[in-house]
């Protein structure tokens, strides 16, 4: 790979800053299984608002940390009956504070209301599927770029990912799992999926920054979907792999080798799972059948 002058010096900048940073501590061990639903929702309770509203909307959660930055995984669907279990996870500045009104209060940057379109995109394309969706901040993302440059934070995050992976399996051997990554929640999916019990099929990576390897082959026990939009800023990312810096090719690179998914009505970086956009209804369908509809345009 050949480097420009500006992108060395770029990447010097990122590594001095990487190096300069602390990490964040690790997060706890995720809750077991949906036994934890009354536990976490008394403590949504304790909390006060927003949190105390969420119990009281029935909504469920397997974890829930207001502490620092915060931890959440949320549940949609019935996932002690759920064959289809899509994870969803966020990337860099995500924030409890966030996970609902989304980072700077833009609606489609929220997690939860992004694993909502999901759901409902299941729905419409399956009525009577049986589903669940979790919406998965349960690892302290980095807090910006420069410290999104290495890959402490994200193999953290697998680690605990992986915990509650091997949970699911013991509880629904027979469910398919789609790991679903946004920006540098790719790269989480994708150090998870390394170890990741038989029942994960698929990765899906939406404006990715890495997997953690640098072709789809070196993953060749799951299919990896990579959905970029033209509009995406991550494409001006150097791919690089140094000691703690760098993750690699992009797997919305064509020279990575992942299946392409559309991005028609995504802009930006944010868009993916936004209403209406053609990536949602191409992630439903490889969540619900390890393929999509049609043949698929970028």
């Amino acid at each position: 790979m050949r480097w420009t002058r500006s992108a060395r010096a770029a990447l010097t900048v990122l590594l001095g800053l990487g190096l300069l940073l602390p990490d964040r501590p690790a997060p706890p061990a995720p809750a077991a299984y949906v036994e934890a639903y009354p536990l976490i929702a008394a403590r949504l309770r304790a909390a006060g608002p927003p949190y105390e509203g969420w119990a009281a909307a029935g909504r469920r959660f397997l974890v829930f940390d207001p502490h620092g930055d915060g931890l959440a995984v949320e549940v949609l669907g019935d996932l002690a009956t759920a064959d289809r279990i899509a994870v969803l996870v966020p990337g860099v500045g995500s924030t409890l504070r966030d996970f609902d009104r989304g980072l700077g209060g833009v609606a489609r940057r929220a997690p939860a209301r992004q694993g909502a379109e999901l759901y409902e995109a299941l729905h419409a394309r399956t009525p009577d599927a049986r589903v669940a969706v979790l919406v998965w901040l349960g690892y302290h993302p980095p807090g910006g770029v420069t410290t999104a440059a290495g890959p402490t934070a994200a193999r953290r995050g697998a680690d605990a990912l992986l915990a509650q992976l091997r949970v699911l399996a013991a509880r629904r051997p027979d469910a398919t799992v789609t790991l679903v990554g946004h920006s540098y929640g790719a790269l989480v999916v994708g150090l998870a999926a390394r170890r990741s019990p038989a029942g994960v099929t698929d990765v899906v990576t939406l404006g990715g920054v890495g997997v953690g390897v640098d072709r789809a082959g070196d993953l060749a026990r799951v299919r990896i979907w990579a959905a970029e939009s033209p509009t995406d800023w991550i494409r001006r990312v150097p791919e690089v792999r140094l000691p703690g810096l760098g993750h690699g090719v992009r797997p919305g690179d064509p020279a990575f080798g992942a299946r392409p998914l559309p991005t028609a009505g995504v802009t930006g970086h944010d868009g993916y799972l936004a209403p209406g956009s053609a990536t949602t209804a191409a992630v439903a369908s490889v969540v619900l059948t390890g393929t999509t509809e049609r043949a698929v345009a970028p």
